[in-house]
């Protein structure tokens, strides 16, 4: 219990230098990561100070859930695919010109 200040200092300090590692360069405003490295050795003023802008400008970018951009060549479902619904709308189309002579009848096989 002695020493529990001591190791939450040093578990933040060392998470915040994890994250400054991890980090885009957008988040670090540009900066060097090793200067931020050292800005977060100041104890508890230089950690605060990173996850206050880190946190802001990861806040300011679009959430995952809302970016609906797919990568050229993913997979689409069929009700979005443009070809897909084009083939139907021309098969559909091809069904419907043809006369009903054309459509093939039924015919009962002989019987044993």
């Amino acid at each position: 219990m002695r020493y529990l200040g001591t190791l939450l200092l040093i578990g933040f300090v060392v998470y915040c230098v994890i994250d400054i590692v991890r980090s885009d360069e957008d988040e670090r405003l540009g900066v060097h990561p090793a200067l931020w490295v050292l800005v977060v050795l100041f104890p508890v003023i230089g950690g605060v100070v990173w996850l206050a802008v880190s946190r802001t400008k990861r806040g300011q970018r679009t959430p995952y859930r809302t970016q609906t951009a797919q990568a050229p060549g993913a997979p689409v479902a069929p009700d979005d695919d443009p070809e897909f619904l084009w083939r139907l709308e021309q098969e559909r189309r091809r069904r419907e010109a043809r006369k009903p002579d054309d459509e093939p009848h039924d015919q009962p096989g002989p019987t044993v």
